[in-house]
């Protein structure tokens, strides 16, 4: 436990919490919507502060990330709590729990112990990712100034749901953030994420890539709720002028969970995402959750020949040199990494760690 940041002391013993765009008023004795920021005596405290649930050595192909150092062995580390409430998260068991409810299945690791295992397990990158990473702030942001300190890369994998104030904050310490854009209207984030805010949302990306932050979006499409050609459309739109079309966007495959039901998401749907992102003149879209699609795979957008082979969450083939298509020379802006195969990760599978 540790005094968080981004709060100020209230009325009646009180305090208002100004790390999120919910900004929750907190009474002494109890927490704000995310479950794991208490108000203690009138101080705010970051229960979950070094309390970890999940640790894992991944591909960074899982987070999904495409266009960052592919083949990465990535330490993935996550703990409890959310300031969504999505009604088909996967990790519900632990983004909906509070800390004071979980408290029994976390493991205790401080920022210095986690740095020491990310480079004795030969990772080259660091992840906060499995729950909302943004309310962890605190431990984020010191294991974070730890890791860019230790040439480790660091990656946020976030529904971007934040204050400027400390997203601007963390931005100089994060290399890359994979950014959930989950729809593209208030409603479906009234209706899906428990009362998110969109335009936070979009915000937030802009920021990081004015900001010369490595980002790629992510949207899980989900039948009946953003699977219109309009949501794909003004998505797409969106990107291309406000971030840029060489931004990878990730359409990923929903299967049900937690508490929604409709069937999984077909295949034609993503194609015809893809489509519509294509003609919008996004360069780099992918199809996820679906094994085996081509869709997976980097084309250079200029030739159309085969950049990056992957299959599942393994890199087979890379010809990416020096940052540009090997084939026709064409510059692959959006691409950060080192030429292959010396970097290719030859183990694709998730390693537990504790």
């Amino acid at each position: 436990m540790k005094e968080a940041m981004y709060y100020e002391p209230s009325e009646h013993g009180m305090v208002l919490c100004n790390l999120c765009p919910r900004n929750c008023v907190i009474p002494e004795g109890l927490t704000g919507f995310c479950g794991v920021r208490k108000n203690i005596s009138g101080k705010l405290y970051a229960l979950t502060y070094e309390m970890v649930t999940s640790i894992a050595i991944d591909p960074i192909e899982k987070k999904p990330l495409y266009h960052f150092y592919p083949g990465t062995r990535t330490m993935s580390i996550g703990t409890f709590g959310c300031n969504m409430r999505c009604k088909h998260c996967q990790n519900w068991d632990i983004s909906h729990q509070t800390a004071t409810e979980s408290s029994n299945g976390m493991s205790r690791l401080q920022p210095k112990e986690l740095i020491r295992l990310t480079k004795e397990k030969g990772c080259g990158a660091l992840a906060w990712t499995y729950n909302e990473p943004s309310i962890w702030f605190e431990y984020l942001l010191e294991t974070a100034k730890l890791a860019k300190k230790e040439g480790i890369l660091t990656v946020m994998v976030t529904s971007g749901m934040i204050n400027q104030p400390p997203l601007k904050e963390l931005i100089g310490h994060i290399d890359a953030y994979r950014l959930d854009i989950k729809g593209f209207t208030e409603k479906f984030y009234k209706d899906l994420t428990g009362k998110a805010i969109l335009n936070n949302v979009l915000e937030n990306a802009l920021l990081a890539y004015r900001a010369g932050s490595h980002l790629e979006i992510i949207t899980n499409v989900i039948p009946n709720w953003n699977d219109s050609d309009e949501h794909f459309d003004g998505l797409s739109k969106w990107i291309v002028k406000n971030l840029s079309k060489e931004t990878p966007w990730h359409l990923t495959a929903y299967y049900p969970n937690n508490k929604l039901t409709e069937p999984p998401t077909p295949t034609s749907t993503l194609e015809r995402g893809m489509e519509i992102g294509l003609e919008n003149g996004l360069e780099y879209i992918y199809i996820g959750n679906i094994p085996g699609h081509t869709g997976q795979n980097t084309v250079c957008p200029k030739c159309k020949s085969m950049l990056v082979n992957r299959i599942g969450f393994g890199v087979t083939e890379n010809h990416i040199v020096k940052g540009r298509c090997d084939s026709c020379g064409h510059e692959i802006k959006s691409y950060k990494g080192k030429d292959f195969p010396s970097e290719i990760n030859t183990n694709p599978h998730p390693e537990r760690v504790m």
